[in-house]
Parts: C-alpha cells; sequence; structure tokens
C-alpha cells in the first residue's frame, strides 16, 4: 500500500511539474497575453515618415485684415492677410503652421523665450526691434492715419496738440506717437492691447483720436460711420516683416519664398484679396 501510495505521489508531482513548465512557456509565446511593451520615459516615438514639421507663429489677432478673429464658418478661425502668407509659405517649405493669438506686447518676448519660431502681426522692423529680433525682407507697406470723430476737425498731426490720442501698445503707432509729443505740445498718449478697444475709446470720447495703420484703420471706419481717417504722410517707411529669434535658420528660407510671392503675382493677389489694391 505506502509502495503504491509512492508510486501515486510521484506521477501527480510529475504531472504537475510538466503543468508548470507549460504554463510558464506561454509567457514566450510571440505576444500572447502580454501587456504592450512602454515607452521608456522622455524617449519618443519614431515619427511616421513624410509627416511634416510644425512652426509656431505668435500674432495679435486684432489687427484686420491682417489677422483677426474670423466666425463667418460657425469655428472661431484667425484668418487674414499675414495669415495667408504664413501658410503659403508652409506649404512651400514644407511646414506645418500653428498660430497663437497674444497681445501685441507679448510677441518680441515670445520669441526671445522660443515660445514662437516666427511672428506675423503686421510688424515693422524698426532699430529698437532689430536689436532683439531678426526680420525678413518688407513684404508689405502701409502708412499711419489718425482715426477721429468726423465733427472733430483733427485731420493733421499737428491739430493733436493738448488731445488725447489712442494706440496699440507696443506698436510703430506708439512710437509715432511719442515722436509727435515732441512738437505737439501736451498730447497724451493712451496705450492699449487690442485696436477694438481703441476704436471704443474714440467713439465714447474717452479719446479725442487714435494712430493706426491705413488698411486697419479703413476697415474700422468702414463699419464705424462717424468715424473718418486721414492719412500722416511721412517719408518714413512703415513696411511689415516677419520677426524671428535672433540667428534662427528660418529668415533665409522664408525670404525666398516672399521673394517668389512677389514674382509670381502671388503677393499682389493676396493684397487685392485682403486691401482691395
Amino acid at each position: 500500500m505506502k509502495k503504491q501510495m509512492s508510486i501515486f505521489s510521484m506521477a501527480l508531482t510529475s504531472l504537475l511539474a510538466v503543468a508548470v513548465m507549460a504554463g510558464c512557456g506561454t509567457g514566450n509565446q510571440s505576444g500572447a497575453g502580454q501587456a504592450p511593451a512602454q515607452q521608456p520615459a522622455g524617449q519618443e516615438q519614431a515619427q511616421p515618415s513624410g509627416e511634416k514639421k510644425t512652426l509656431t507663429m505668435a500674432t495679435s489677432a486684432d489687427y484686420k485684415p491682417y489677422e483677426f478673429h474670423d466666425l463667418t464658418s460657425g469655428k472661431d478661425e484667425i484668418a487674414g492677410f499675414d495669415v495667408d502668407i504664413a501658410k503659403y509659405i508652409g506649404q512651400e517649405l514644407g511646414y506645418e503652421v500653428q498660430i497663437t493669438d497674444m497681445n501685441f506686447d507679448g510677441l518680441i518676448p515670445a520669441l526671445q523665450t522660443n515660445r514662437a519660431d516666427f511672428v506675423m502681426a503686421g510688424m515693422t522692423p524698426t532699430p529698437e526691434r532689430q536689436k532683439n529680433v531678426d526680420f525678413s525682407d518688407i513684404y508689405y507697406d502701409a502708412k499711419n492715419t489718425i482715426v477721429s470723430k468726423k465733427d472733430s476737425n483733427l485731420t493733421k498731426p499737428e491739430q493733436l496738440a493738448g488731445k488725447k490720442v489712442a494706440v496699440q501698445l507696443g506698436s510703430i503707432q506708439e512710437s509715432a506717437a511719442k515722436e509727435l509729443a515732441k512738437t505737439a505740445t501736451g498730447l497724451q498718449i493712451t496705450s492699449l492691447n487690442k485696436v477694438g478697444e481703441i476704436i471704443e475709446e474714440v467713439k465714447t470720447g474717452r479719446v479725442d483720436a487714435a494712430i493706426i495703420e491705413d488698411t486697419v484703420a479703413k476697415g474700422f471706419v468702414e463699419s464705424n460711420p462717424g468715424l473718418q481717417y486721414t492719412t500722416i504722410e511721412s517719408e518714413e517707411a512703415n513696411g511689415s516683416a516677419i520677426a524671428f529669434p535672433k540667428g534662427s535658420a528660418h529668415v533665409d528660407e522664408f525670404n525666398k519664398v516672399i521673394k517668389k510671392m512677389k514674382e509670381n503675382g502671388e503677393m499682389d493677389k493676396l493684397i487685392k484679396k485682403w486691401f482691395g489694391q
């Protein structure tokens, strides 16, 4: 009896050993029952070949027709002259362009802190700005205007002496107003973030006038019949250029596409589309 029990125990032990080995073997089957391998922290997965690189464009989308929030499709989309140029350049160079909206005075700091690859916002490459960022070639020339109420009789720079004048914070128009204040005695400057806010200040009489770029002023005056705008004649250029972080490798390749757009008629096509010229 003991012998039989011993033989039975040995058989059972062998059976269990085979079962355990078989169970361990399933762990080596190709993927069967295994959790997917996890990506090591900080290691990026390889991108599919042919996928577009992404560039971040910073802008201040309150500057129609350069850039503005377009709600006509039922969605809030940033559109405009600058946006069309950026998309064309991106397509030519194989980049996906991602747009970030912010206040105008935050655009150059965004480049300096690598939060944007380039800026398009109707920006003029002044000597002061050129100390902090690099610029492309000029892609569009514009002029400053005085925006005021129709009955105000404020149409010339010298008539702004002793008046409150609104401008966009950090803009070329703010610099122009400060320069004008040297000769127009008593001119008081009010700097605001958004052009829409500036127009409201003029309409309500909290300021007497505003200095705004001509193409932008035209759009606001057309939708506000009580306002007028007059061009400020100046020999200085107020052209728009694309801003980049200092030393950016994108300046040359962007310039090549801007040159191509001017030569193949694409720039004229967009100017006609957005400015009616």
